[in-house]
């Protein structure tokens, strides 16, 4: 590969975003088989493979490189939306589809009443996505949130085309408030696990992130909560 090559970094496996595990390259090679040599029809098939079959769950372990790791979270077949950004990532390297990591700043306006009360606020710091290089131009894509809980939360799925930006809802199917962008934070090559944990603590406090480490590190993980049956408010 050409070091000078600008995209050459966003084409390469690190520790963390393994695209050349062999589970990652044969799920690749059977996700796209149909679809040619066509990048953006390849990042479609992809990005509906994280969003649907990866199930959202925003109490998996965080606090370590290999919570991320892609074959970890493809053999876990969960995650949370950086787990699974991570992992849309990794697919898409795999399928030489340049891809890094991006992050924002959002508002929650309809979670469950046991989510906001973990968190201790309705603001969510590093939520991730996937940025893909597809016909010259980076392109936002969002699987974080599976077809069946978007329908019990009463929002449409989050569609991808390839050719325009995927981001979170800004409303549900009754035109009530679901996601508000506050910021755009910054793209990487890698995930940024020590950056994540830094801006935790900073917006949920330090006390409250060492209480879930400890939560999880003590809780064996079918006794751990269940996102998709807890108590929607709005």
């Amino acid at each position: 590969m050409n070091s000078k090559d600008p995209q050459a970094e966003y084409l390469t496996p690190t520790a963390i975003i393994d695209s050349d595990h062999h589970t990652v390259v044969e799920l690749v090679s059977e996700l796209t088989a149909e679809c040619g040599a066509d990048p953006v029809g390849r990042a479609v098939s992809l990005y509906y493979y994280v969003r649907d079959k990866i199930r959202y769950d925003p109490y998996v372990p965080f606090y370590l490189p290999e919570h991320y790791r892609s074959s970890n979270v493809l053999r876990a077949q969960r995650g949370y939306c950086v787990s699974k950004a991570t992992l849309l990532c990794s697919l898409a390297r795999a399928a030489g589809i340049p891809a890094r990591l991006g992050f924002a700043t959002v508002k929650n306006h309809l979670a469950t009443r046991q989510l906001i009360e973990h968190l201790g606020s309705d603001l969510f710091v590093c939520h991730g996505y996937t940025d893909l290089y597809l016909d010259g131009q980076w392109v936002k894509a969002t699987p974080a949130f599976n077809r069946e809980l978007c329908q019990r939360f009463g929002v449409p799925p989050l569609e991808f085309d390839g050719t325009a930006d995927a981001v979170m809802q800004a409303y549900n199917s009754d035109q009530m408030p679901f996601m508000e962008y506050l910021a755009y934070t910054g793209t990487y090559s890698d995930v940024p696990v020590e950056l994540i944990l830094r801006e935790w603590k900073q917006t949920y406090g330090k006390e409250r992130v060492a209480g879930w480490i400890d939560a999880l590190e003590h809780t064996p993980s079918d006794r751990r909560p269940d996102f998709s049956t807890e108590d929607i408010i709005s």
